[in-house]
């Protein structure tokens, strides 16, 4: 299967010119998952709407990149929910096919998992689960796997029935979300007996008081959800919102679902997000780096870019950047010390190191799958440094992503590489090449146990190793961070309208908070934000949610 070059017409899409006026009536900053859905939908909705990124390829945290005839995901690789449709759709589907674009997917069921218990692989579903427990968790496990799934799979029906793409950032809310879908939300909740109201407050809780209040005990089961909500969000059961896990388990075990990983690679969601926008008038400009955001009469009015130029947004300017890096964006004497506080006082998620590799097929058994995730101490916790690392070798569902013969794989460890380490190193010298091995190690230790003998260093024709300078410098993130380590129940991830008038954010830095689909959504509510009611309305009716 050849592999298309979807980003051959980018190079075509110049950055603005010195010293020229642009405008826009919507300017957005970064093509993060989060900036392409607000810009395509807002596109959609008849804005003139321009995407300006900093890179030369989109995508964000999302981009691919191609090295000798190998095709990189440099970020997500673990998808589901692309094809589902409806009120219980991913919100990253929903905007796709707001957009009417399709995403054409390779479907599969199981991870392989390497834990301190031993080697498994993982199924999907409401019933695989069960094997595993048997053999390496107590004898109760079962039994408790059972009553977490009976508690969460209902809830779930409840949590679904209000569609993401319902959601907006002002009062509008209370007739595209509640009024529209509240005899559905109310039939989930009145089903679910006199608890169902009781349930739809713990949503807004930590995932932990759920675990707690069904008295599950088995460390390999706590272990495993916690395991699940870091993969999720970056923070463990106690960190992370029951909304959010109850998503992941109605996509993950109920019967009949499976995964998605797009045909060639996470770059191709990118672009299908790209033509959504394009066909309805949006632009993408690459290359294009904001040096300031500007404001005028107390209001954001436009962005300034390092070559000179200024675009004026005539609606309002919108920043998929972290908060950390877009309060660096504003003119200090604009900005309410509350808010600046606010950032800085935010804890923030580690960063990451990564292990990009092209290597032969040969000697690779012919059943290995995709996914492989390394748990090296449960005792430390999945949020410690070096002791989780996440495995993708997408080439085995997608050929086309690597040569004749050899695969391509990405190996990283997930937002727990510490920025300390690294902070003010050159990265010329021979400390920081140095530590970069030292670091790295973990990771080919990794893939070594999950490819088997068959492997070898030697028969890598790439071999790339990123640092958190690397995270920060291709990613502009500040500190290479993953994202806010925002605590449910202790905080709440900011909503999307700021205290700049005209000046909105979304992305992992706001509401709903870390992930694909967060981030989706959080850019489909920024969008929605910034149209009429009637406007917002018709979107819904038009795609039959």
């Amino acid at each position: 299967m050849a592999l298309p070059n979807y980003y051959s017409h980018f190079p075509q899409r110049k950055s603005v010119s010195n010293g020229q006026e642009g405008s826009a009536d919507v300017v957005v900053i970064g093509s993060g998952i989060g900036g392409l859905c607000c810009g395509g939908l807002l596109a959609r909705y008849g804005e003139d709407v321009v995407v300006l990124e900093s890179h030369d390829l989109p995508g964000g945290a999302a981009h691919s990149f191609q090295i000798k005839g190998y095709k990189f995901d440099s970020g997500p690789s673990l998808f589901s929910g692309f094809h589902s449709r409806g009120p219980q759709a991913n919100p990253l589907a929903q905007v796709l096919d707001a957009l009417g674009e399709s995403l054409p997917c390779v479907n599969y069921d199981s991870w392989m998992v390497y834990l301190p218990e031993g080697e498994f692989l993982s199924r999907i579903g409401p019933t695989e689960f069960y094997k595993d427990l048997d053999k390496y968790a107590s004898k109760n496990a079962v039994h408790e796997w059972k009553k977490l799934l009976d508690a969460i799979l209902p809830l779930s029906e409840a949590a679904m029935a209000l569609p993401p793409l319902s959601i907006r950032a002002d009062m509008g809310v209370l007739s595209t979300a509640a009024a529209r879908y509240a005899p559905s939300l109310f039939k989930s909740f009145l089903q679910m007996g006199p608890q169902g109201a009781l349930a739809a407050t713990k949503l807004l809780r930590p995932f932990s008081e759920i675990i707690d209040s069904l008295e599950l005990k088995d460390p390999f089961i706590r272990n495993w959800v916690d395991l699940l909500a870091f993969l999720l969000a970056g923070v463990k059961s106690n960190g992370i919102l029951s909304a959010e896990m109850v998503y992941m388990f109605a996509e993950w075990y109920k019967p009949g679902c499976s995964l998605d990983y797009p045909v060639h690679g996470s770059g191709a969601l990118v672009d299908a997000l790209i033509r959504g926008m394009e066909k309805f008038g949006g632009r993408l400009s690459l290359g294009s780096h904001v040096e300031k955001i500007i404001v005028e009469n107390d209001r954001a009015t436009g962005v300034k870019l390092r070559n000179g130029q200024f675009i004026r947004a005539k609606k309002a300017v919108v920043s998929n950047a972290s908060m950390w890096d877009t309060l660096k964006l504003l003119p200090k004497e604009v900005v309410p010390k509350s808010y600046v506080d606010r950032v800085n006082s935010t804890l923030q998620c580690e960063s990451f190191m990564h292990l990009h590799l092209g290597f032969d097929a040969e000697g690779l058994r012919e059943d290995f799958g995709i996914h492989h995730i390394v748990v090296n101490d449960w005792d430390r916790g999945v949020d410690a440094d070096q002791n989780v690392v996440l495995i993708s070798v997408p080439s085995v569902l997608s050929p086309g992503l690597a040569p004749h013969g050899k695969h391509v794989l990405h190996a990283y460890t997930p937002g727990t590489e510490p920025f300390e380490l690294w902070e003010g190193l050159d990265r010329r010298s021979s400390e920081y090449k140095k530590l970069k091995a030292e670091r790295s190690e973990v990771m080919w230790r990794a893939v070594e146990r999950a490819l088997g003998p068959g492997f070898s260093r030697d028969k890598c024709d790439v071999k790339l190793v990123g640092t958190p300078l690397t995270h920060k410098r291709f990613l502009r993130r500040n500190r290479g961070t993953y994202g806010p380590a925002i605590q449910a129940g202790k905080d709440t991830f900011p909503g999307h309208p700021t205290p700049i008038p005209q000046l909105y954010c979304c992305g992992d830095s706001t509401f709903p908070g870390i992930g694909v689909p967060a981030v989706a959504a959080s850019g489909a509510i920024v969008a929605n934000s910034l149209v009429s009611v009637s406007q917002h309305s018709e979107l819904l009716d038009a795609i039959g949610i």
